[in-house]
């Protein structure tokens, strides 16, 4: 299919660059990694030209600045990612968007930030790595806490997407994956430390204060689809500390929407589909960590959806959530 539209796709800045090593692992591959993460041009450009992608809204690599302690610095290269990803955009406004990065320990300043990427530099919404580090290594910031309302109401106000993108759980809170290094990270740490971000988010009341938020997540959901109905089931017994006024179920369908990146798997996809419905469900590849060639090669000739939903979700979905005028 040609004139897709992915928006789960990643680029570097001299300072986060490193944080890319850990995916290299023992492959062979963090010189390809980067040459990719860093290149918002001419490589990405023709990789999206041979997989018919026509269109790709481009973010900073996580944790990016998540995992930055020092607030001051984390307002400093959330800056300089944005405005490298706004040149991307300069120079290539009918192929490249963008995500702003957001300094999330400072609320007020991540507000601000994003408004100005929005209003100024013509940003889709943002893209933020999961949970905050600050001051402290163990430490860990949730954006469930009545700090971050005044920052949600700018979201709202914006009406743009927030992308809640994983990060890798410190190791000081991950005793579980002790002697288990591998599981914290993309194989299965990474859905389940954004799934049960997205969980608290929809538990904590904000949708009910901001019912028209859009918060997108990847990977067909992080497994929170195939989960939905009993999660809503066995709450039914368990509602301790959920302060949400509707079924935990109803916040998710109605505010989150979910994207292939990096899950091209039938099974997976026909389940999320399923539970989601086909106007919620959209295209990405998760480049450079997936290959474009496999997120294409596989959305173009899977047989789960018809024609008609593989347009709208390669496509039509994306030019409504971000109000696109590509056609």
């Amino acid at each position: 299919m040609k004139g897709k539209i992915a928006f789960e796709e990643h680029m570097a800045i001299a300072e986060t660059l490193e944080d890319t090593r850990s995916f290299a692992g023992d492959s062979g591959r963090w010189d390809d990694y980067v040459r990719q993460i860093l290149d918002v041009g001419s490589e990405r450009l023709e990789t999206m030209d041979r997989t018919g992608i026509e269109y790709a809204i481009q973010s900073l690599n996580a944790p990016g600045v998540q995992g930055i302690l020092d607030t001051r610095e984390a307002i400093r290269v959330a800056r300089k990612a944005n405005d490298k990803l706004a040149e991307a955009t300069i120079r290539h406004p009918r192929r490249f968007g963008a995500f702003a990065a957001l300094p999330m320990q400072d609320p007020e300043a991540a507000a601000a930030e994003l408004t100005r990427c929005v209003k100024e530099l013509g940003f889709k919404g943002a893209l933020v790595n999961g949970f905050t580090q600050k001051d402290v290594p163990d430490s860990a910031i949730y954006y469930d806490i009545p700090e971050y309302r005044p920052f949600w109401a700018t979201v709202a106000e914006l009406d743009v997407p927030f992308y809640l993108h994983p990060r890798m759980q410190i190791p000081a809170q991950a005793r579980n994956y002790a002697g288990h290094p591998w599981l914290m990270s993309a194989p299965w740490g990474f859905a389940v430390e954004t799934s049960i971000h997205a969980l608290r988010l929809c538990g904590c009341g904000v949708f009910d204060d901001y019912p028209k938020l859009k918060i997108v997540i990847g990977h067909l959901g992080e497994n929170i689809p195939f989960g939905l109905w009993r999660i809503d089931a066995r709450m039914r017994f368990s509602r301790r500390g959920y302060r949400g006024k509707r079924p935990l179920g109803e916040y998710f369908l109605d505010n989150f929407v979910v994207t292939t990146s990096g899950n091209f798997n039938d099974p997976a996809f026909r389940c999320t589909l399923e539970v989601m419905g086909a106007d919620k469900v959209f295209f990405s590849a998760d480049y450079p960590f997936e290959r474009m060639e496999d997120a294409a090669d596989w959305y173009d000739a899977t047989s789960v959806i018809s024609e008609a939903d593989r347009r709208k979700i390669g496509r039509e979905n994306a030019i409504r959530l971000f109000k696109l005028n590509l056609d």
